[in-house]
């Protein structure tokens, strides 16, 4: 009878433990959007449509003043209109973006006459990050900073 009393005991502090850990798991956040506030709107949903090659989604407000992007499984892109002007933003202030095959996606930004390079922006060549990834960086009509690269996780 002792016995079963210790095991039970065990076990129930085992699973309390895998509960809690659960739990805690749960609790660290992932992310859901990235919302860019736009000069014009009509030009940056079409060049996160059309360059970026990025999905629109249905958008909940229905005002002409938002477009949502699909970005990956479980998150967005929101574009929402009323910048009073395009301002200059550091490339060290970007937001990336992985894609299959990166030469592909710069064959594809050369097509759309969009302009790209590396790091310093003295080259369409790609910069080498030093775990290997390569990486390329262009600006949207905002002005803001977006790095491609062949991140393969």
């Amino acid at each position: 009878m002792i016995k079963k009393s210790i095991i039970f005991k065990f076990l129930s502090i085992m699973l309390l433990n895998g509960v809690a850990f659960n739990v805690s798991a749960q609790v660290s956040p992932t992310s859901d959007h990235v919302a860019l506030y736009v000069k014009d709107l009509k030009k940056s949903a079409d060049f996160y449509e059309n360059v970026m090659m990025l999905p629109v989604i249905p958008e909940p407000f229905h005002d002409g003043k938002h477009v949502w992007l699909r970005t990956g499984e479980h998150s967005q892109l929101h574009l929402i209109q009323g910048a009073a002007e395009v301002t200059e933003h550091d490339i060290n202030s970007h937001f990336a973006y992985t894609v299959p095959n990166l030469a592909d996606f710069t064959k594809h930004l050369d097509q759309m006459q969009v302009k790209y390079g590396n790091w310093k922006q003295d080259s369409k060549n790609p910069q080498l990050r030093p775990d290997g990834v390569k990486q390329v960086y262009l600006q949207d009509p905002d002005n803001i900073w977006i790095e491609v690269n062949d991140d393969k996780f």
